[in-house]
This record gives structure tokens, C-alpha cells and sequence, in this order.
């Protein structure tokens, strides 16, 4: 175990807490992990944080590759603090927290980022479901998944999932679907965007009840319909949860295919490597596995996040569950080609 040397020699007290409590089952109890709980507030990853932290609560500036208003930077703000650990008892998550539930809307959604409103991303929709799977993921990631006003997001969310369990890339007027990009297509979905679908499936990912409901795994089931395997992109989302890469876009926030990401949903939904789409995933990320069990990422720095976040998904996939797909294995093109006409 090359790896456990090099996780716990991390100079991240977040990193080693996390490590202990997730891969090694140490207790709160345990001296090391009482002490690093204490450290963690000076982490280079949460000092500066909680320093822009506004007096209303919110986060008006953020990480230098965070772009947006004020709800969404908190948002983004949130999803770090409850990645690494910090829940509702934490005063900067609460005070946060209540600062973005104070946009939230009578219907229980959020409105678009300002930022977005007006730009050719909007594309005329009057709905998109990232405008709310953002700061409803936020929430959950802090602790607030079964709050009432989160609960009323999650209400909103499902009122806006399409006939085949997924979520589209938004709605015009008249209720049009938006189109969606080839590069964003959901296998076995004609109108599904993986964009906006991941970001569902995120948020019920992180509530406890939810997050094995069939609403959670039929996206997952069909997000392991995506059989490819890009290499750059293997923890990209955990490089952005750090902020060691840029966060941007809304229909685009998740539209890079990160198969670390896939392994986490697939454990956090109930899949098992029963499934031989998962089986292949594991094979081919060991494959890739570094001599000293590191995983690379881009940037090099973000290395051991991203094989912290792997194993951890390694881990939790040997449990039996009761996982069923129901989805055909069929080859997937982002943009096939189509047959001529003559």
C-alpha cells in the first residue's frame, strides 16, 4: 500500500482526516483523526475560504478560477466545505447555507446565475435544471439534503425530469426541449443532456434516502452506457471541487465525461461491480494506476485528491447490493454519422 504512505504524508490535514475516516474506518474518537479535525481549519484549502466568507454569509468573490454571482460562488464554496468534511455544525457552512436557501424561490428553485440570464448559454430557455441541481447539490454536500427547503428543491427538480427518467438541456417557450449537443447526448435518450442529468443525479446522490431510488440509478444505468474512456478527464470534477481547476458554464457545468466521477455516483446509488460496465471501468483504472498507486491528474498537484476520491469509490463498489440494469450494451458515438439518404 505505496499509496497510504503517500495520502498520510500529504500536507493536507483535510487530506489525511478524510483518509483515515474513509479508507482506513478510523472513528472520531481516534487521537489522529480528533487532532487533524482541529488542523483542518488551517488547511490552505479552507483558510482563505472561510476569510471571504461575507458578513451577510455568502461568497461575493471566490477561488481565482471560480466564475460567477454571488448565490453561485456560495454554492460552489459549500460543495468544497462539504467535500471535505465540514457540515451544518461548522458556523461558516450554516451561515452559508442560509445564505443561499435566501434566493431560493416560492416554487423551490433557484433562478439562473445573473451572469448567465442574458448570455448566448441561455438560449432563450425559461428553465434549465442546472439552475437549481447547483445550489441544491451545494446544500446536500453540507449536510442539507433532507432540510424542508431543500426537500421543496428536490421536488422542483423531479417536476422537471422528462418521460425516460432524464433531464433535459433546458425548456423554451411553449415547452420546447432545448437541443442537445453531441457531446452532451445520454445513450438511449433522445432529449436527456448528460450535462444536466449528472447534475440531478448528484443531488440525489447525496441524500440518504433518495439516492438509491430508481430515479438515481436509471441515470447512472445509462451514464455507464457512455463506454469511453478519456483519460484527461479522470478527476476532473475532484480538481474543480479543490479549486485546482476553473469552474464555469451552466447547460456545460458537467460535460466533461470523468469516469472517476461515474465510479462515485455508481457507489453512492448502489451499484456493485456485478455490473460488467463497472467491472471494465475498475480493470481499466487500475491499468492506469501509477507504480506507487497514485493516480496522475491534471494539474500533478491534484494527484492524490484524485486517488484519494478513486479509492474510496474502489472500496465501496465490493459491497452486494441489490443492482439491476435493465439497458442493452449498445456502441455509443457522441455524433454518429448519419445514413445517406440515396
Amino acid at each position: 500500500m505505496t499509496w497510504l504512505t503517500l495520502l498520510l504524508a500529504d500536507p493536507s490535514p483535510c487530506l489525511r482526516w478524510l483518509v483515515l475516516r474513509e479508507l482506513m474506518g478510523r472513528s472520531d474518537d481516534d487521537p489522529e483523526v480528533q487532532e487533524l479535525a482541529v488542523l483542518r481549519e488551517c488547511d490552505p484549502l479552507v483558510a482563505p475560504l472561510l476569510a471571504m466568507q461575507g458578513a451577510d454569509g455568502g461568497w461575493h468573490r471566490g477561488d481565482r478560477e471560480w466564475l460567477g454571482d454571488a448565490p453561485r460562488l456560495t454554492a460552489l464554496a459549500l460543495m468544497r466545505l462539504g467535500y471535505l468534511g465540514f457540515g451544518p455544525k461548522h458556523p461558516a457552512v450554516a451561515r452559508g447555507a442560509e445564505f443561499l436557501l435566501s434566493y431560493q424561490r416560492d416554487d423551490g428553485g433557484w433562478g439562473p446565475p445573473r451572469d448567465i440570464q442574458e448570455s448566448e448559454e441561455n438560449e432563450g430557455y425559461t428553465m434549465i435544471p442546472m439552475q437549481t441541481s447547483v445550489p441544491l447539490r451545494a446544500l446536500a454536500m453540507a449536510g442539507y439534503a433532507t432540510d424542508p427547503r431543500a426537500e421543496r428543491a428536490y421536488v422542483w427538480l423531479m417536476e422537471r425530469q422528462i418521460e425516460d427518467g432524464m433531464w433535459p438541456t433546458g425548456r423554451a417557450g411553449g415547452g420546447v426541449f432545448g437541443r442537445v449537443a453531441g457531446y452532451r447526448k445520454m445513450p438511449h435518450s433522445r432529449w436527456g443532456c448528460r450535462s444536466n442529468s449528472t447534475g440531478a443525479v448528484l443531488c440525489l446522490a447525496h441524500h440518504p434516502e433518495r439516492r438509491t431510488g430508481p430515479d438515481a440509478r436509471r441515470v447512472v444505468d445509462l451514464l455507464l452506457g457512455r463506454e469511453t474512456r478519456e483519460l484527461s478527464l479522470v478527476g476532473h470534477e475532484v480538481t474543480r471541487l479543490i479549486g485546482a481547476t476553473r469552474t464555469s458554464g451552466l447547460t456545460t457545468f458537467y460535460g466533461r465525461f470523468d469516469l472517476a466521477q461515474v465510479l462515485d455516483l455508481a457507489w453512492r446509488v448502489g451499484a456493485n461491480r456485478s455490473d460488467p460496465r463497472i467491472a471494465e471501468i475498475i480493470a481499466w483504472m487500475e491499468g492506469i494506476q501509477g507504480e506507487h498507486g497514485l493516480w496522475d491528474a491534471r494539474p500533478p498537484q491534484a494527484s492524490r485528491w484524485v486517488t484519494f476520491d478513486i479509492l474510496r469509490s474502489l472500496s465501496r463498489l465490493d459491497a452486494e447490493t441489490d443492482w439491476v440494469t435493465y439497458e442493452p450494451r449498445t456502441p455509443f458515438q457522441t455524433y454518429p454519422k448519419r445514413p445517406r439518404r440515396y
